[in-house]
């Protein structure tokens, strides 16, 4: 079992790596873009572009931030209850987060199936969507494996 929360911890900290690298080319674009249009020279598309890496940074982020419990927690009440009160709502709550995180990453695949399917692009610079939403969705479902972590880190007596 430890063995794959190695590896679950891997691809959560690896996405975080994306989105790391995602964070500065956003920031690079938006520098380049504020330079440049006061030369009167913008940079075509700079707007699809930090949109495009945005959600990269967003939704690459998510597993590693629920792994190292980066997240607002707001425990003051659960705190209240014994410890097998607390384990019973922290399974529940990482079952219910399990169910949504499937759920999204699961259309988000078929999303991107169909938007390569058609074929479609961005406006200004004709970049594909797809990859970007396969990308989200692959990272979903990596949030899943977090939420499966977690229940077993509960489970074990190794969460709080």
């Amino acid at each position: 079992m430890d063995g794959l929360l190695r590896i679950i911890f891997r691809l959560s900290r690896g996405g975080n790596h994306v989105a790391g690298v995602a964070l500065t080319v956003v920031m690079g674009i938006t520098v380049a873009d504020v330079i440049l249009r006061i030369l009167g020279r913008p940079i075509v598309g700079a707007f699809e572009l930090v949109a495009f890496f945005g959600a990269v940074v967003i939704g690459f982020s998510i597993p590693f931030t629920s792994w190292v419990r980066g997240h607002i927690f707001v425990d003051f009440l659960i705190m209240k209850f014994s410890k097998e009160v607390r384990k019973g709502i922290h399974v529940f709550t990482r079952l219910l987060g399990l169910g949504l995180f499937g759920f999204i990453g699961w259309n988000l695949m078929k999303m991107g199936a169909d938007l390569q399917r058609s074929g479609e692009v961005s406006p200004t610079l004709h970049v594909p969507f797809y990859p970007v939403v396969y990308g989200i969705g692959v990272v979903c479902l990596v949030q899943v494996l977090v939420m499966v972590a977690d229940i077993v880190k509960v489970l074990k007596e190794q969460y709080e």
